[in-house]
């Protein structure tokens, strides 16, 4: 999600900074980033010269320290793991400017606590991405409880200079999307879990049937498993509500390792080169 939010508001001609923990993992953020860019060319949608200049207003950092220094904004993107998130704000409020608003990317988990571990919460927000950031048009704008109205007022001018569609929520386990996303998702691994229908099967109802553009349980591979399970975690957590426990599938892929996309196989197996998902193995209890 990184690679792709630097890429939105490089593309928009707003200079970047991106930091993050190496400089390989900085080199192969930046190669993603030449090569969504080069697929926009290709299709047309931009020119070889707005692909130069994307690059060029690119600068990458592996501190804060530096990275953060001169920001106006900030949008955080680490994984979705609230102690995680908690050191990043710490260290966003102590090195970025003081008029900098601090924005998180995060799927589910509340703004109101990550803003608690800064100096300016009425200065943190919720910026929630779609995946893929530079293709996807929508912003959720998650406002915390101190959030002020003039850090929402410049958050929402941001997304309309990045040609996105920001709607507001308020700050709730998983706000808007997540919120009713997640459980179908949910639902669908318990519909295979529970022998009702196959892989393959259980996406093809639902991208036939309901006009889906991918069936549930690829994107849950898209998304990443363990992301599901984060996200479904906060909503079982903060609710308390048994409608969000995970299902008992998600919970052994995630421990197995198999994450989807990211790991090669979920529950789909995924060959490089090729674009199809082939059926992983078949499920047994």
């Amino acid at each position: 999600m990184g690679n792709g939010i630097a890429h939105a508001f490089a593309l928009s001609g707003f200079p970047v900074s991106l930091v993050g923990l190496t400089d390989e993992l900085l080199k192969k953020a930046m190669e993603a980033i030449s090569a969504n860019l080069e697929r926009q060319v290709k299709k047309e949608f931009i020119t070889a010269e707005k692909k130069a200049a994307a690059l060029e207003a690119i600068t990458s950092y592996t501190t804060f320290k530096e990275g953060v220094a001169k920001a106006d904004l900030i949008v955080e993107a680490v994984f979705e793991d609230l102690e995680t998130k908690k050191n990043v704000f710490r260290a966003l409020d102590q090195f970025a400017p003081e008029y900098a608003i601090l924005a998180s990317n995060t799927s589910s988990i509340s703004i109101t606590r990550l803003a608690a571990f800064t100096d300016r919460p009425e200065k943190v927000i919720g910026m929630h991405f779609m995946n893929p950031v530079p293709i996807m048009k929508l912003i959720e704008v998650i406002k915390g409880y101190s959030t002020s109205e003039e850090t929402t007022r410049q958050v929402f001018k941001t997304a309309e200079m990045l040609g996105k569609v920001a709607v507001e929520a308020n700050d709730y386990p998983g706000f808007v999307a997540n919120r009713i996303l997640m459980p179908m998702l949910n639902e669908a691994m318990y519909a295979l879990f529970e022998g009702v229908a196959g892989v393959q099967e259980i996406d093809t109802v639902m991208k036939l049937g309901m006009a889906h553009p991918m069936g549930p349980l690829a994107l849950a591979d898209f998304i990443g498993l363990d992301v599901c399970l984060s996200i479904l975690n906060v909503l079982y957590h903060d609710f308390k509500n048994p409608k969000y426990a995970p299902c008992p599938l998600l919970v052994k892929m995630v421990d197995a390792g198999n994450l989807g996309i990211k790991t090669g196989i979920g529950f789909y197996e995924y060959i490089p080169g090729k674009k199809e998902e082939n059926v992983a193995k078949a499920f047994r209890k």
